[in-house]
């Protein structure tokens, strides 16, 4: 379901007056990180990944083309140099622009987190035609200025997060484009001097723009380094280097092991600096599940900022955002977009074309000519414009309005007399709107959605192919215990029968619907209809007393025998 341009215009009129550039600067005091007026700050930020820095998980490259020097080999293997560079600039063009800016403001984030590449704004060492010395581009340094400029117009930060340092900082070789043909940063003197440069370069740009809230180091390094004596070496040569033109801006410092790991980077080294851990797949349930980060902060009394979070689902997101923001921590999502995603604010639509290309890159499949090939990606970087993805609301649903009011809002009116679709249950928390028994993804690959398709909540949708009072997806892998509630609007008491759109391979699953809690039918047991796409009417639900306004009705499913469900008419 596309929501494509009128949820991205939303906010327009407050968008509409250039704000004025901030005052002063985002600073560290204490364990706090205030603003230009002394204000405590909680960051909540975005991280555009995927666009500065590929990863083939986002692109669904990962099983052949994981960091992104393989996907471009990848590409221009079948296409030739020429046409990657094209695909390549439209990209960056496309992938992330004022749309973005403008939607993300409008949905409640204050600072956007820009993973950078070094080889946007410089030359890799193997290249440089005197080596030591640094050659500057100046496309990175355009992009950054932009998002500084679109970031301003919405009274919003910038972080800069150099996510790919010169030769890579981390045996996971898609986080930060590693080459392990090549010197690692870590292997190579002259890659941790172009980062000390790098980073020098870019303070000097910047060290006066208030828009930019601070500086993230080195994005998740992840590389064995004893004692953490080297990793300490570089964040003090880059910060020395950053202090020679820029005493302004706060320094956001990641452990080592993806964020976590600070062996060696304690105590702060300088007086304007805050450490910066990352959260994933850990179950959410309470303080102590981000307390490693809140022992940083009162141990040297430093501010701490969950700088990469995400990938879960709806209620992992509110669950530790609820955490984190009670506990005075601010926190950045990743990312803002991927290929067909339903746990990202913005899904990239997959074409036709794009899958035949992913089937010959997998051997699966014949290979394109170079014209329709070419064709096909350049498709890709209009499809992943903003006004073009796919809006899935639930996810800023989730991380902005659940966590400040933990109840239920319809999906969509319900009006009864009239059909149901199973799929558009109200959105809103764990508990409140549905309870599925899989609602966290603890570890990957995906396990608190088994359908992956529409929402991002535990609840499985599937899409189907019945042509029958149907959206064309339905709610399966049903579980005992599970329900999901509609709000509806009843508009005449009476007697009422329904009829369900229901498919399944076995006989004997179960379930019922209930009003405001109260139960209104007897439990339904269904026969298999011969398959689990194949939907039949199951009809025998009569005399359900329904008084005249707004309920909350629920199906419950009541046994372990799974039943596909498309709608209830």
């Amino acid at each position: 379901m596309k929501h494509p341009r009128i949820l991205f215009i939303l906010g327009v009129f407050l968008l509409s007056v250039l704000k004025p550039l901030k005052a002063q600067y985002v600073q560290a005091a204490g364990k706090a990180i205030v603003d230009g007026n002394g204000d405590t700050l909680l960051i909540r930020a975005m991280g555009i990944g995927g666009w500065m820095v590929q990863e083939g998980y986002m692109l669904q490259t990962a099983s052949f083309a994981s960091p992104q020097h393989k996907i471009k080999d990848t590409i221009q293997d079948l296409i030739g140099a020429t046409a990657t560079e094209a695909f390549y600039e439209a990209w960056l063009e496309n992938h992330f622009s004022k749309a973005d800016v403008d939607s993300m403001a409008a949905w409640g984030f204050n600072t956007v987190r820009v993973p950078l590449h070094y080889n946007l704004f410089t030359l890799p060492i193997e290249e440089e035609p005197v080596l030591g010395q640094n050659t500057w581009l100046t496309k990175g340094f355009h992009l950054v200025d932009s998002v500084v400029k679109w970031c301003n117009a919405n009274d919003m930060y910038v972080i800069l997060d150099l996510h790919a340092a010169p030769g890579g900082q981390g045996y996971d070789e898609a986080i930060s484009d590693y080459d392990p043909t090549k010197p690692s940063l870590w292997e190579s003197v002259h890659n941790r001097n172009k980062t000390s440069s790098l980073w020098k370069k870019l303070a000097e740009r910047y060290s006066t723009d208030t828009t930019i809230a601070g500086y993230d180091l080195l994005n998740e390094p992840n590389w064995n380094l004893p004692g953490g004596t080297l990793l300490r070496a570089l964040y003090e040569d880059v910060t020395d280097s950053i202090r020679s033109v820029d005493t302004n801006h706060i320094l956001f410092i990641e452990g080592n092991w993806f964020a976590n790991t600070y062996t060696g980077l304690t105590p702060p080294w300088d007086n304007n600096m805050a450490y910066s851990p990352h959260k994933y797949w850990s179950p959410v349930n309470s303080v102590a599940d981000i307390q490693y980060g809140l022992d940083l902060r009162d141990t040297y009394n430093v501010p701490i900022w969950f700088g990469e979070t995400g990938e879960n689902s709806n209620a992992w997101y509110t669950s530790l955002i609820s955490i984190m923001e009670s506990e005075g921590v601010g926190w950045a999502w990743w990312p803002l977009k991927k290929i067909e995603t339903i746990n990202a604010p913005l899904s990239i639509t997959k074409s036709a074309g794009y899958q035949d290309l992913l089937d010959y890159w997998s051997g699966n499949g014949s290979a394109p000519s170079v014209a329709t090939a070419t064709a096909t990606l350049m498709q890709l970087t209009t499809d992943l414009k903003a006004q073009n993805c796919t809006y899935n609301r639930g996810v800023i649903d989730a991380m902005f309005r659940q966590v400040q009011d933990p109840t239920s809002i319809p999906w969509k009116s319900h009006d009864l007399p009239g059909v149901i679709h199973a799929s558009e249950y109200d959105m809103g928390p764990l508990g409140d709107a549905y309870f599925d028994t899989e609602s966290f993804q603890l570890n990957p690959p995906p396990s608190w959605n088994s359908g992956w398709t529409y929402r991002n909540d535990g609840v499985d949708i599937e899409e189907n192919n019945d042509l029958n009072n149907s959206n064309g997806k339905h709610i399966g892998f049903t579980n005992k215990g599970e329900w999901i509630s509609y709000s509806v609007k009843v508009f005449q008491t009476g007697a009422y029968k329904a009829v369900a759109r229901i498919a399944s391979q076995e006989t004997g699953g179960e379930f019922h619907l209930s009003l405001n809690d109260e139960d209104i039918t007897t439990t339904q047991s269904i026969t298999s209809t011969g398959g689990w796409t194949t939907f039949k009417n199951h009809s025998d639900i009569n005399n359900i007393i329904l008084d005249e306004g707004e309920h909350i009705l629920k199906i419950h499913f009541d046994n372990d025998i799974p039943i596909n469900i498309s709608s209830i008419k």
